[in-house]
């Protein structure tokens, strides 16, 4: 196992435990990120706050992986995030939805490239936004 993966380990650990001083260390303080949700994040401290934001609101969130690779100085995982929406769920815009209590289940891939310092300089993640928004019962219902 090289550092890209031992480190993308450790990212899938702190998400799950919601080890917010942990995943921060994890990323670069220049670090680039995109998500389907967050669109595309800049900084250590941006990243954080999107993790922290997600934790918040899946508390009791687990993933399982499915597939998990490493290229280089990148690591890549499929898996499943399943879990409640116990939490308030942050929105783009600044607001805040109550939490819906329902049960999630979001198949996604994430890479992640790290420095020479083991840190990740690039985190690139990919989930159907809306079927975790349906999941949760955020879209409005289709006309009969």
């Amino acid at each position: 196992m090289g550092q890209a993966r031992e480190v993308m380990d450790r990212l899938t650990a702190a998400i799950t435990t919601a080890d917010s001083g942990s995943l921060a260390e994890l990323y670069a303080p220049d670090a680039v990120a995109v998500t389907p949700d967050g669109g595309e994040l800049h900084g250590r401290d941006d990243i954080t706050q999107y993790w922290r934001q997600m934790t918040q609101a899946v508390p009791d969130g687990t993933y399982e992986s499915v597939h998990s690779y490493e290229v280089g100085d990148t690591a890549i995982d499929e898996g499943v995030f399943t879990g409640r929406n116990t939490g308030p769920i942050q929105l783009p815009d600044g607001r805040t939805l109550p939490p819906t209590q329902k049960e999630i289940r979001i198949r996604g891939v994430d890479l992640a490239t790290v420095d020479e310092k083991g840190q990740i300089v690039d985190y690139r993640l990919y989930f159907d936004e809306m079927d975790f928004l349906a999941q949760l019962g955020l879209l409005p219902d289709e006309p009969a």
